[in-house]
């Protein structure tokens, strides 16, 4: 069996949009498989799209209750042997750095019931380089990015979705996840992380207005604190850099509420600017609590506004929530807010998903709330787990 460095090198030198068909290729000749798919997660993470040339594609398949939806959501390969045992269909993760891309289903013979040693964790290599080229040929190729849809995105959709960094990533010290909605239909709010050895950045940001207007200033924003942040400079310069940006071009008609936050991930100690809103939640023991924080102007409503962190920690096993003012403010179909009591309950009813699939669950249950019909406000949901860094000696 070739070594997994020949699946590397072959999709590496396979044109863009044909790395799942060569992907494909590979995983027939090495396991005589009858049939290899790779199935998108949609942009709304509630269905597994399979990888075609649009509209000629099979139907999607349910995150919720289906066999590859158990793989995705568990993140581990699952096995479904058939009634005689001498297939098995094995679904298996393609997800990098923890974001959640989809599925990779393989059909293959079996004897006496039971996958060849080693198959099992080649099939996964194989899906994990496949992962690593999906991110890599989604620069080049639309092919990708049309499988996650099952309908078509507004073009502000489209414009905040290509801004985020992902949808989740983990590292040993944290695990992370967010999601916005209406998915296919997203105005202005928006989320972004960055990491470096020993610092965690987040933003997460509540954008006014509606449209294409909505998504050009989050755009705006976002680019003007990742412009600031690669500059090294601190979090006060650049919540102010952003800040001035925005009302340098909007003179204070637009502005947008926006959370900056900093992990340093070897101490746990969490630096933070409220610049408006989302709000902040955190679950520490199983006692869920909100995190008074001093309000401060939202970036670009006034001119040379200065922007001073606060400090708290967080402790491994903490588990922080970040909302924008799309959940507290939805309205059900009597007019009813959707209340703090409500939102408690949403926190802890999901307390033992894994942060990836908190926020997915928790819009879940707010759309449950708000009922069927078009949203009056976008929403947005951020999970962050706190394991922290472990000491030399393997202790936290």
């Amino acid at each position: 069996m070739d070594r997994p460095s020949a699946v590397e090198r072959s999709l590496r030198e396979a044109a863009p949009h044909e790395i799942f068909d060569v992907t494909r290729s590979l995983i027939q000749r090495r396991h005589d498989a009858s049939a290899v798919e790779l199935l998108m997660a949609d942009y709304a993470m509630t269905v597994l799209q399979p990888v075609g040339v649009l509209p000629h594609t099979r139907q999607p398949v349910s995150v919720h209750g289906s066999a590859p939806g158990r793989a995705f959501g568990a993140q581990e390969p699952h096995c479904v042997y058939d009634g005689a045992g001498s297939t098995v269909a094995v679904y298996l993760p393609v997800s990098v750095r923890g974001d959640r891309l989809g599925v990779l289903a393989v059909t293959v013979q079996v004897e006496d019931g039971k996958l060849p040693p080693g198959v099992l964790e080649d099939l996964q290599q194989c899906a994990n380089a496949l992962a690593h080229e999906v991110v890599v040929a989604e620069r080049d190729t639309d092919l990708f990015l049309q499988a996650r849809r099952v309908e078509r995105l507004t073009l502000a959709a489209e414009m905040q979705w290509q801004l985020l960094p992902g949808r989740s990533c983990e590292r040993p010290e944290y695990s992370l996840g967010a999601q916005l909605e209406p998915a296919y239909a997203i105005f202005g709010d928006s989320f972004d992380w960055s990491a470096s050895a020993d610092d965690l950045y987040v933003t997460v940001s509540n954008g006014m207005g509606e449209g294409i207007n909505a998504a050009l200033l989050t755009n705006l924003a976002i680019n003007a604190l990742r412009n600031a942040r690669r500059a090294g400079l601190d979090l006060g310069a650049q919540a102010y850099l952003a800040d001035q940006a925005i009302h340098g071009q909007h003179g204070g008609s637009q502005f947008l509420s926006t959370l900056l936050l900093r992990f340093h991930l070897p101490t746990g100690s969490v630096e933070i600017i409220d610049a408006g809103s989302p709000r902040v939640w955190r679950v520490r023991k199983g006692k869920v609590e909100a995190i008074e924080l001093e309000a401060q102007m939202p970036l670009g409503m006034f001119e040379d506004t200065s922007y001073v962190p606060q400090h708290f920690q967080v402790e491994p096993g903490d588990r922080l929530l970040f909302i924008s003012d799309g959940v507290y403010d939805a309205l059900s179909p009597a007019g009813e807010k959707y209340s703090l009591h409500a939102l408690a309950a949403s926190i802890n009813s999901t307390r033992l998903l894994p942060a990836p699939q908190v926020p997915r669950a928790m819009l879940q249950e707010l759309l449950g709330h708000r009922g069927p019909g078009p949203a009056a406000d976008d929403s947005l949901v951020m999970c962050l787990d706190w394991y922290g860094r472990s000491s030399p000696g393997g202790e936290r």
